[in-house]
């Protein structure tokens, strides 16, 4: 009997559309190469194939600076699509493992909320970059570098999965190389960063960077997340927060420690601002203290095992997560309805008592 392929709904549909657009694209690709190549050029060796020339690129699926503003739907359609093989085989990876863990997590409206904004915002912002630097040097080139691939997904995931479990250690190569998962999305970054003089591919340093700025700056300010548990209390049942304001959730957090007194103070005033701003809300007090202890419970515990169907693991430590919010708010909602004290009874005087015992008597 063939095993069961057991994927979430919406990771199942983000990797069969991942699947089915790379392939038409390569095909689109192909009959265009073909098309507009004699068969002289066709067999003459080349550094380049029609998979990677930015000549063949099609403007109506991936994002092309200088032709794709027409096809709105490409700021999405880009995100979905690999021109070759291997990164196909990373991205399928990365979606098969990451999407399930993170849907199991946070369930499929959620999910789809964060994938909607961790790809399209990347590539709004590249696109307008490479349109503005099209610009000023007044040249737009014939056969401008398309935008495509899932990096910058990829780069939020590696930011969700630090939210999760921050102090959770990676190793690789039998444990000879081990990496705190805190620090892979700056890692991630960087590499992308390098490959871009070395490799040509410097669209990568971007979808990767506003990657991980969007799916920071969406899971610490914006996503909604439940905080009532029938485990904890039915009072503070229903009852939301949005953003995380951990402590290891921080932007600081994500980069080594000997930096931190130096970019500290940075994040510290642009937060202010934006607070300032009304861009951001500010985080309560309580809010803080509770979700930070949570996150250093997680941090104990480990990064769960995903590989049953239910998500037992991911569930687990979601709901030890809401439910110490939850009884925080409890907590919270108590103080604030406790009557004021009321003044203790006038005791009788002393002209009293001797009424009271005749009356006694």
């Amino acid at each position: 009997m063939a095993p069961r392929i057991n994927l979430p709904p919406i990771t199942r549909a983000l990797l069969l559309i991942l699947i089915a657009l790379s392939t038409l694209n390569a095909t689109l690709r192909f009959q265009k190469w073909s098309t507009s190549t004699s068969a002289a050029d066709q067999a003459k060796p080349s550094t380049v194939s029609y998979l990677t020339s930015p000549r063949w690129a099609i403007p109506y699926l991936v994002l092309i600076p200088s032709k794709s503003i027409i096809y709105p739907w490409t700021f999405l359609t880009s995100a979905l699509i690999e021109n070759n093989i291997v990164s196909l085989a990373i991205s399928g990876a990365v979606l098969w493992f990451g999407g399930r863990y993170l849907e199991r997590a946070w369930g499929g409206r959620e999910y789809t909320k964060f994938v909607l904004f961790v790809t399209m915002i990347p590539n709004i912002v590249t696109f307008f970059i490479y349109a503005l630097w099209h610009g000023v040097r007044g040249y737009s080139p014939p056969s401008a570098t398309p935008i495509n691939g899932l990096l910058a997904l990829s780069a939020s995931f590696l930011v969700s999965l630090k939210q999760l479990v921050p102090e959770h250690t990676v190793s690789v190569a039998r444990s000879m190389i081990s990496i705190r998962l805190k620090h892979l999305p700056a890692l991630f970054v960087l590499a992308n960063m390098l490959s871009g003089p070395l490799l040509g591919t410097d669209t990568a340093f971007w979808l990767s960077l506003f990657g991980f700025y969007t799916g920071w700056i969406y899971l610490r300010f914006f996503r909604l997340a439940d905080i009532g548990t029938a485990e904890s209390a039915s009072s503070a049942e229903g009852a939301t927060m949005r953003g995380d304001p951990s402590e290891t959730f921080a932007f600081v957090s994500f980069f080594p420690e000997i930096v931190h007194p130096f970019l500290a103070p940075v994040c510290n005033r642009v937060y202010d601002l934006m607070v300032q701003l009304k861009l951001i809300r500010p985080f309560p007090e309580f809010d803080v203290e509770s979700v930070s202890a949570s996150a250093a419970a997680r941090s104990a515990s480990g990064l769960p095992q995903t590989t049953s169907a239910s998500g037992d693991g991911v569930r687990t430590m979601e709901a030890e997560r809401r439910r110490a919010l939850a009884l925080r708010a409890l907590d919270e909602r108590l103080n604030a309805a406790q009557p004021v004290a009321t003044p203790s009874a006038v005791r009788p005087s002393d002209d009293s008592e001797p009424a009271a015992k005749e009356a006694q008597a």
